[in-house]
């Protein structure tokens, strides 16, 4: 097992140094699900939500929590996305939706957690505006799709 790079010589937390790392470019994709009751599905499938567009605000929600993740998980470095991607497949027999954000930099980090965080607040987004109807949604298979850039390569699920 190797160090863990958040602990330092005193197994103090800290952020890693990367200002000895090359800038490459970094993408990740990461995804979730969320399976709702017909009628909850229905409501965001037929865009008669009172709380507004469900499907539009999980974007920008996802966008907007890919930007804050380093305010939300506390060894993230900011980082200057220069890219980030939402699509939404409907997901007729679960029903549900199965939400995908992809990131992507020029720099010495990954962006992972931005693209995960992205895919959790996206998909808690459409939670929150459908929890009227459905209490009981389930969201889940939060994952890392692909990662490439960087020293430790690429990965594909």
């Amino acid at each position: 097992m190797s160090d863990l790079t958040h602990l330092d010589e005193n197994n103090r937390p800290k952020m890693v140094d990367v200002s000895d790392k090359s800038n490459t470019t970094r993408i990740a994709i990461a995804s979730g699900t969320i399976q709702m009751n017909q009628e909850a599905f229905t409501n965001v499938v037929s865009n008669i939500n009172k709380k507004g567009p469900v499907l539009q605000t999980a974007v920008i929600a996802a966008i907007q929590g890919a930007k804050k993740t380093p305010e939300l998980i506390p060894m993230c470095h900011p980082l200057l996305l220069t890219g980030i991607n939402c699509d939404i497949e409907q997901l007729d027999d679960l029903p549900g939706f199965k939400l995908t954000v992809t990131t992507k930099l020029s720099g010495q980090t990954g962006v992972e957690m931005e693209a995960l965080t992205g895919a959790s607040v996206g998909l808690l987004t459409i939670y929150d505006m459908v929890k009227a109807i459905d209490k009981g949604m389930i969201i889940s298979s939060v994952q890392l799709e692909h990662k490439s850039g960087g020293k430790t390569g690429d990965f594909q699920r």
